[in-house]
């Protein structure tokens, strides 16, 4: 059995205990009903780490550049803290989460990424980040979505050699979609969908005019990665990709038990191949 959705959530939705205690009531009882899997970030939380330690935050285009030292705080906020407490709490509320990184049974094997070149035209290294590179469905995910369990993902991948790189969430969140070809991703975030040059939510929108958007510099840096993520999902066969407001648990669970291609008039921006 394989899931019906993957699910990404943005850091920000996981920091307050009330709105975290919300998000796992709500995926304990939908996990219930309809085969989740979820991957998460939590780069407001990184941000806080390295200031308390005076390392300086460096992002170009959503990505963060990843030297050593930030690595070690990255696996320490997202492994030892967010997923951790993600995972107690929907356990707490009677659900079957699991903890995982990209490095458990080769989840996430990745590479090293090429410079990164900006849409400013920059180019830059992004140190150790990684970009995930296996095919196929990865066996653990479909094991423990057909026990009956809800994989709890943060965004760590390993290279070949068991080198840890940082993966943007987005970006695991989009690979992992396409490898496990589920109907839907829905990437939760703290803005109501993909904005237009105007700050109006774009109801529905193709691959073509996501490339589009991000060519023209219409999107912002953390838009960047939501829109390459949904554009890489739906190349691999995901059938939509909805991009929605997070912080409504309730309008979020309509939307993860509704049929594909139901919208039911929720929020959001809906793409389709």
């Amino acid at each position: 059995m394989k899931a019906a959705t993957l699910l990404k959530f943005g850091g920000e939705l996981l920091e307050q205990p009330e709105h975290l205690a919300s998000l796992a009531s709500m995926l304990a009882r939908v996990a219930e009903r309809t085969r989740l899997a979820v991957v998460h970030g939590g780069g407001r939380e990184i941000d806080a780490a390295l200031a308390r330690i005076g390392v300086p935050t460096r992002q170009v285009d959503g990505l963060r550049v990843t030297d050593q030292q930030t690595m070690g705080v990255v696996v320490e906020v997202l492994a030892g803290a967010v997923n951790t407490r993600f995972v107690a709490a929907i356990t707490a509320a009677g659900g079957r989460a699991v903890g995982l990184t990209g490095a458990d049974a080769g989840l996430a094997v990745v590479e090293k990424a090429a410079p990164h070149v900006c849409v400013d035209g920059q180019t830059v290294d992004l140190g150790l980040v990684g970009l995930p590179i296996e095919d196929g469905t990865p066996a653990l995910l479909r094991d423990l979505v057909a026990a009956g369990y809800l994989p709890v993902i943060c965004s760590i991948g390993v290279g070949r050699d068991g080198t840890l790189f940082n993966v943007n969430a987005d970006t695991l969140a989009g690979h992992l979609a396409g490898r496990l070809r589920v109907r839907r991703l829905v990437i939760a975030g703290a803005t109501p969908g993909v904005l237009d040059g105007g700050g109006h939510t774009v109801a529905r929108m193709d691959r073509a005019g996501a490339e589009a958007m991000v060519q023209s510099g219409v999107a912002s840096a953390g838009m960047i990665a939501k829109l390459k993520a949904s554009i890489a999902a739906l190349a691999a066969g995901v059938e939509e990709v909805v991009l929605v407001d997070g912080r409504d648990a309730q309008t979020l669970a309509s939307l993860l038990e509704a049929p594909s291609g139901d919208r039911m008039s929720l929020p959001g921006t809906r793409m389709v191949a």
